[in-house]
């Protein structure tokens, strides 16, 4: 009696999930959200700019289609929709859980003063200040938006970013690699009888340290000279100044890299801002040239 050979049973590989690229953008009115959704349109991404709250989760549904060819997608949400506040915190806990997509919440911010700077330019109404002044507005969405804030996995300021820094940052994001564009930090050597620069995070004053001013031979050269240099490494008290100060910033710079922070100004100030400054600030550059995820650039205003 012949009996019929048994079928082999087939298991069918299932095809792994395709996960789709979900950037969402918000911050604060004027911080160049609509820099950064540009940006991404020319990166390749499906943009939507003022998208409801509510279709959000639409949007991710209709990525996930193959059918859709809508690999990379980013809308900007923010404020300017009336039920965003309310909505959004749970709605993006639903994309989060969503399979087939991988979501990431971009938040763009500025300083009050590149913000009235911005709204003063444009000549546009602050959406929170439409009868009352830009600057109750600003601070009033700084409060709001607090606690989307909390939730983003990106924080971008964009004080000292220009268009071509901000689109960089994107470029980073992008290249899907999950990293944080590098921390720019730069050192700013000034002259405080020419103004405290506005714009700086950190100001520290070397005007304790040895005036190169008062010797002859030194007065017409800058920090960056070596004679000038070398006049100041021979006190104990620069050398004693520059270690500690590194030493406070290489252990601060990776905790603003893990805030998210992308452009930090460290204001270096004397009488003048050509000689101790620069030279402090020229120091500084190569001590903190090892720390990770620091790009260093170094700026002499006055000399």
């Amino acid at each position: 009696m012949k009996t019929r050979p048994r079928k082999k049973s087939v298991t069918v590989a299932q095809k792994p999930t395709r996960s789709h690229r979900f950037i969402i953008v918000t911050g604060l009115s004027g911080s160049g959200k609509s820099h950064a959704i540009r940006a991404l349109e020319d990166l390749g991404y499906f943009c939507i700019d003022n998208l409801p709250t509510q279709l959000i989760q639409t949007v991710a549904e209709l990525a996930r289609r193959e059918d859709a060819g809508l690999s990379k997608i980013a809308i900007v949400v923010d404020i300017r929709e009336g039920a965003f506040l309310q909505d959004f915190p749970k709605v993006y806990r639903k994309l989060k859980g969503l399979s087939g997509v991988s979501p990431m919440l971009v938040f763009l911010e500025a300083n009050d003063a590149a913000l009235l700077r911005r709204f003063s330019e444009t000549r546009r109404p602050h959406p929170l200040a439409k009868e009352r002044s830009v600057g109750e507005g600003i601070l009033e969405e700084r409060k709001k938006l607090n606690l989307i804030r909390r939730m983003a996995n990106l924080i971008i300021d964009t004080t000292n970013l220009t268009v071509h820094d901000l689109r960089n940052a994107f470029v980073e994001l992008s290249r899907g690699t999950g990293r944080r564009a590098d921390l720019v930090v730069n050192l700013l050597s000034f002259g405080y009888k020419y103004g405290v620069p506005l714009d700086s995070d950190l100001i520290f004053d070397v005007r304790c340290l040895p005036n190169p001013h008062f010797v002859e031979r030194l007065r017409n050269l800058t920090g960056r000279d070596r004679p000038v240099s070398q006049y100041m490494r021979r006190s104990p008290e620069t050398r004693e100044f520059i270690d500690q100060l590194a030493l406070f910033l290489k252990f601060s710079l990776p905790h603003y890299v893990r805030e998210g922070k992308t452009y930090l100004t460290i204001g270096l100030g004397c009488t003048g801002g050509r000689h101790r400054s620069v030279m402090v600030a020229e120091s500084l550059k190569k001590t903190l040239a090892g720390v990770a995820r620091v790009t260093l650039r170094v700026t002499h205003r006055d000399s």
